[in-house]
């Protein structure tokens, strides 16, 4: 991707028009309408990316035609359209997933000419890796590239066979980016639309997001020409996959915070509306601080740690974030998947009904926990590339992040010095963890992974909190507060859970672990929350 964001200003504009898309094209009733008989939205993708909108130009450099929107831009647009519709969303999202081998593995040839194809467009595109036994485990596929060779035993084509599944777009692109075993190993084709031996096969029928085309697609004797294996080299398909998943997760990472926000707007909107005992049901503690502020607060987290990420990427000294990309997708999804859950609750026997439209945001929304890498694939991820920092720091990789909080915040406006307490818990649950060896689990891997991603995330709005001096300054370090505190609890009980749950602590070492885990000092920061709780909500009502 690019190396520096666009600028704000053309942003913003590109932001309204993605608005104004959603409100002539998208109304409710149409997208109910879509949603209920599963209508082709080819037309609506195709409309997004012609001339009088392009919004796939936010995602070509510029030299081939784009914008270059940078990773803070893809976000933007991609929480825009999410609070839209996630399944025309992810129909975007796919276009650019498809454009992506090219951008990274093509030749400057290859991307002179696929580039410049796609920006001028409307061109659909579809990235075609996941197979029927070969989902998040690429190395697994079975689609093969035999080479053809001519008379001199140059290689002039390649002919594929094989089934690709759950392909986006797999039906109505135009193009499609195939990964397909050679002899040296996976590799990438540009194969366009009508090449023979290329068809879509059966569209798939989903829960969710039925705004979009997905189908398989089939390859048999597909004859594609030497010079569409992506980079001319074989082999290096899972390279150039791998390259992409920390703007591709983040992308996705984007999708759950749009739909979670969308959701929760919905549920404060109801909430105000109806009158249930002679209140409203926003002035209700019991509905507030169940339903909405543990929300709010985890949509702020993730949304803070996304842009943490974007700026970094954008920032051109770290290209590659793939852990960073894992830890926004996990935060940012079952953060929306869970506010959208809470939101059908908010309305009641309402929002079991089509017509308020929350139901169909859950359907949807459940999706971005299992595409571009399942929830579980993602802790994978997370525990061992975080465990393998935490070795090669000697334990300090979480303490830093508790040092840096605590100079931060000292005063604890914005909650960093609990937050803080969450990640020295952390750490020291991490060294119990190797002593006893506990990480051999994947169970225990998991449930570190899911700990350590909330309290990254929850720093990250800490910092984002205490750098606000605007009008929201105050309502963002209540957020805070609220979810430094709740991640604190979240750690200390993981600990409690991991450590102590095993069984295996004498007594004096387990007095010791408990001090190490500032567990008594998580539970005396609890003092307060309740109050802040009350503020978000507060904050909620007047928005």
């Amino acid at each position: 991707m690019p190396e520096a964001a666009m600028d704000r200003e053309a942003l913003d504009l590109i932001l309204d028009t993605v608005r104004e898309f959603g409100a002539r094209n998208l109304p409710l009733d149409r997208r109910l309408a879509i949603d209920k008989h599963e209508e082709s939205t080819e037309a609506i993708v195709r409309e997004l990316i012609g001339p009088e909108v392009g919004l796939h130009l936010v995602f070509i450099p510029e030299e081939h035609g784009g914008i270059g929107g940078g990773a803070y831009g893809l976000y933007r647009v991609c929480e825009a359209l999410g609070r839209i519709d996630l399944g025309i969303a992810t129909s975007l999202f796919a276009i650019a997933l498809g454009t992506d081998p090219i951008r990274v593995g093509g030749t400057p040839e290859q991307q002179a000419k696929w580039l410049r194809k796609i920006a001028e467009g409307p061109m659909v595109v579809a990235y075609g890796a996941t197979e029927p036994n070969a989902g998040s485990n690429l190395a697994a596929l079975r689609t093969t590239a035999d080479p053809v060779r001519d008379a001199g035993g140059r290689v002039t084509h390649y002919k594929l066979n094989g089934v690709k599944q759950f392909i986006t777009n797999g039906g109505i692109a135009d193009l499609y980016t195939i990964l397909a075993r050679t002899p040296n190993g996976p590799s990438f084709f540009a194969i366009e639309k009508g090449t023979p031996g290329l068809s879509p096969g059966r569209t798939e029928e989903k829960h969710g997001i039925r705004a979009s085309n997905t189908s398989q697609v089939i390859l048999e004797d597909a004859l594609v020409p030497a010079e569409n294996l992506l980079g001319l080299e074989e082999g290096k398909g899972l390279e150039h996959a791998s390259k992409v998943f920390s703007y591709t997760r983040l992308m996705v990472a984007a999708f759950g915070l749009g739909a979670g926000e969308e959701a929760l707007s919905r549920a404060v909107a109801y909430a105000k509306d109806r009158v249930q005992f002679d209140s409203a049901l926003i002035a209700k503690q019991g509905f507030t601080h169940k339903l909405l502020v543990p929300h709010a607060v985890r949509l702020s987290a993730a949304r803070a740690y996304i842009e943490e990420i974007a700026a970094r990427l954008d920032s051109g000294k770290e290209p590659e974030l793939p852990t960073e990309g894992a830890i926004a997708k996990l935060v940012a999804t079952e953060a929306g998947n869970r506010a959208a859950e809470a939101a059908i609750q908010a309305h009641g026997g309402y929002g079991y009904t089509r017509e308020y439209e929350v139901e169909k945001i859950k359907r949807d929304v459940r999706i971005t926990l299992i595409y571009e890498g399942t929830s579980e694939v993602l802790q994978s991820v997370i525990a061992l590339t975080r465990w393998q920092d935490t070795l090669r720091t000697k334990g300090r990789f979480h303490l830093d992040m508790a040092d840096e909080l605590g100079r931060l915040d000292p005063e604890g406006r914005a909650g960093g010095p609990t937050a803080a307490l969450g990640l020295r818990a952390l750490a020291a649950t991490l060294a119990e963890a190797r002593k006893q060896k506990l990480t051999r689990s994947q169970w225990v891997q998991f449930r570190l992974a899911e700990t350590i991603a909330e309290l990254e995330a929850a720093g990250a709005l800490v910092r984002a909190a205490v750098r606000d001096d605007g009008p929201a300054g105050e309502a963002h370090r209540a957020r805070a507060r609220v979810r430094a505190r709740e991640v604190a609890m979240e750690t200390a009980a993981a600990a409690v859970e991991l450590v102590l749950g095993a069984g295996t602590l004498e007594p004096a070492a387990r007095a010791a672990f408990e001090a190490a885990a500032c567990l008594d000092a998580i539970r005396a920061a609890q003092a307060g929350r309740v109050a802040d709780m009350d503020l978000v909500a507060k904050h909620l009502a007047a928005d």
